[in-house]
């Protein structure tokens, strides 16, 4: 990852800004949402690895299964957008301390659950809790680090840390603690939800809203971030409050240009939801049912997929800051980046299908390949976000992920249709259609545009 050296600090305070050495509490803070995001992605995929379980001890089929994750999706759109809007009144720092005790809890509820009555409330708790966590964490990302390398920490914090969240899962969960020490599923589940309050009360302790509020950060690492000069800094201005931005004012200031953008914004979100979802909720039972593999190796090669996202993640946010420093174009090299890889995704996926269907180690290595290229586009949509937001940066993520939530309660509930009463190579044939027509969509979407009219980049 592209970071300032302690050279480059220096040359910073050498330059006018701020006298002195910056200190570095924003890697501490880039370090709480690494974590934060590895734990939510821990926690979440963990219902995959735990279907083939429900469908031995319960005898519950794919459609059900299917079902339940629309039901985290339901709670977790309906909950995005008000919880993303109480982000930026309230501040990241009480609201994800909040909502990470709260997903930990829904977790916890998942092993308790004696019927899958009671599954139904675990997963609805779990998707509330999780939620409004990503428009959180963009807050903190454009709130936290300079622009010039925003976009490569977005890509390490919102999808590198996610996917790699996702990978341990699989080898923690199912590799791990099921499959190689043989604990029961339920006692993992715990294990886990344990990890998820201790991570709440680390951020609780050390995170703080602004540089300006941290009781460790000094005047040069906030002009670092900032760009501010030194009057500005060391003014008594920041000691106030920002003034927040109402929704209604929000909806006032937007013009009918920057909501059809916003628009083609969601429905690239849409997409790559639906794309995305085979990932998180069916590549473990896939492996069981089709393959008939074993704990240790679905584990295992269920985390195949997951590794490329991560790496993809981080590549995408590297190659948007490197392209835009040489060619200066962020609209194009934000569409182009986005694009380009969620075509290369859907020909990949494509010929896996033709090809490698019917060898589970070489399809996984395929969906590596998939997921490498398709998550290149996840690090630019959170830098468009940061590009078009403003002061609106978290209401407008929770806005995009409420509406993406749309293919996050349908994907689930088809898929599970489809792989019950029909065949997983169909479930996979949609995956790829979704990913072709997210690449189409990015043609419509325009980074330069503010969600408000009056503001500029």
């Amino acid at each position: 990852m592209t970071a300032h050296s302690p050279a480059d600090d220096e040359r910073t305070a050498a330059a006018g800004l701020v006298p002195g050495h910056p200190t570095n509490v924003r890697w501490t803070v880039f370090a709480l949402g690494f974590g934060t995001s590895w734990m939510l992605y821990l926690h979440r995929y963990t219902f995959a690895l735990i279907k083939p379980k429900l469908v031995e001890e319960w005898d519950i089929g794919k459609d059900e299964l299917g079902i339940l994750d629309s039901v985290f999706s339901i709670c977790y759109t309906t909950a995005q957008l008000p919880l993303g809007v109480l982000g930026d009144l309230a501040g990241a720092h009480l609201v994800l301390t909040v909502l990470i005790l709260v997903w930990s809890i829904g977790l916890a509820m998942h092993a308790l659950a004696p019927s899958t009555t009671m599954l139904w409330w675990a997963r609805a708790t779990l998707g509330v809790g999780q939620s409004a966590v990503f428009a959180a964490l963009n807050r903190i990302t454009s709130t936290w680090f300079p622009t010039a390398t925003r976009a490569t920490v977005q890509g390490f914090i919102g999808v590198f840390a996610g996917r790699f969240g996702g990978l341990s899962a699989n080898l923690l969960f199912g590799f791990l603690l099921v499959g190689y020490f043989e604990l029961p599923w339920r006692m993992a589940i715990y294990i886990f939800a344990g990890l998820g309050i201790a991570q709440a009360f680390a951020f609780a302790t050390l995170f703080r809203n602004s540089p300006r509020r941290h009781p460790r950060t000094n005047a040069a690492e906030v002009a670092l971030i900032t760009g501010e000069t030194s009057s500005e800094t060391e003014s008594p201005a920041p000691l106030m409050k920002p003034a927040k931005l109402e929704r209604r004012e929000m909806v006032r200031r937007m013009s009918p240009r920057s909501i059809l953008n916003l628009l083609a914004l969601n429905i690239q979100s849409i997409l790559s939801t639906v794309a995305d979802n085979i990932y998180s909720n069916w590549i473990p039972l896939f492996l069981f049912e089709v393959h008939h593999l074993k704990f240790k190796e679905m584990g295992l090669y269920s985390a195949l997929p997951l590794l490329g996202g991560a790496i993809g993640g981080a590549a995408g946010g590297w190659l948007n800051d490197k392209i835009l420093a040489r060619t200066g174009n962020r609209r194009w090299t934000r569409t182009g980046i986005a694009l380009t890889g969620k075509g290369l995704a859907g020909v990949v996926l494509l010929f896996a299908l033709l090809t490698t269907y019917d060898n589970p180690y070489v399809f996984c290595g395929m969906l590596f390949l998939v997921k490498f290229f398709g998550d290149w586009s996840l690090t630019t949509s959170w830098a468009t976000i940061s590009d078009i937001g403003g002061k609106a940066t978290a209401t407008v993520f929770a806005l995009n992920n409420s509406i993406a939530g749309i293919g996050a309660i349908l994907a689930p509930a088809m898929y599970g249709y489809v792989a019950e009463y029909s065949d997983w190579k169909t479930v996979f044939f949609i995956a790829c259609g979704a990913y072709f027509l997210c690449a189409l969509s990015w043609l419509l979407v325009n980074c330069t545009i503010p969600i408000l009219h009056d503001e500029t980049h």
